[in-house]
């Protein structure tokens, strides 16, 4: 049995306890709003412990001592888990639009400059040898990205899919900003299109692998 063999077994024997209790289904939703959210922040250098995002998010609590603009990381990434569930629900398609739109919620109040522009200047990532593509050829390079989605999307494995668009996403880097938390919530956006529950990258896992690159 191969790893998609598996995650399939795992994904069937979840299946089977559907339809679940609306207060059930919300629960869930709330732990992994919070979860996600924070993992996600906190690979970005966001300093909000797991339980600060919880009380930032569900009892709208300001945390001495952090800075804004954590609040405003949390709060825009809980909303742009929100954007993504209702577009998954409303079958919506995965598209130039909604990249924008999901990169819009995540630098609301932080860079509205920037929040769903692409960037204007050539960016290096930081502890990375790979320089991503010169930014006059970012248009381009998400509209290939677009199209290469549109063909593999009924040839490969979802989770594969996910990954690879995550990897090739990245790769290009179109915003000055907020590449990684927008790539994270448009992987999970097809694995949850294709029934999936979202996949939380943990701050512990993506610093070991970092290690491991080093």
């Amino acid at each position: 049995m191969n790893e998609f063999q598996r995650i399939d077994k795992l994904k069937n024997t979840l299946d089977q306890q559907k339809p679940l209790p609306p207060e059930v289904v919300n629960n869930l939703k709330d732990v992994y709003k919070v979860e996600w959210t924070y993992h996600s922040n906190a690979i970005e250098g966001n300093t909000l412990s797991l339980m600060e995002t919880k009380m930032v998010l569900e009892e709208g609590l300001t945390i001495g001592g952090k800075q804004l603009r954590e609040h405003f990381e949390a709060i825009n990434h809980a909303e742009a888990i929100d954007y993504i569930d209702e577009n998954v629900s409303g079958q919506s398609h995965l598209d130039e639009p909604l990249l924008k739109s999901i990169h819009a919620l995540i630098l609301k109040n932080i860079d509205d400059k920037n929040a769903g522009v692409y960037r204007s200047i050539n960016v290096k990532i930081s502890g990375s040898e790979h320089m991503p593509p010169h930014f006059l050829q970012v248009e381009q390079k998400i509209k290939n990205l677009f199209e290469w989605y549109k063909h593999a999307k009924n040839k490969l494995h979802p989770v594969e899919l996910a990954a690879l668009f995550h990897f090739k996403f990245v790769y290009i880097h179109p915003f000055v900003d907020g590449n990684g938390r927008t790539a994270r919530l448009l992987m999970n956006f097809i694995l949850m299109q294709a029934g999936y529950p979202p996949a939380i990258v943990k701050a512990e896992n993506e610093q070991r692998l970092n290690t491991i690159k080093l």
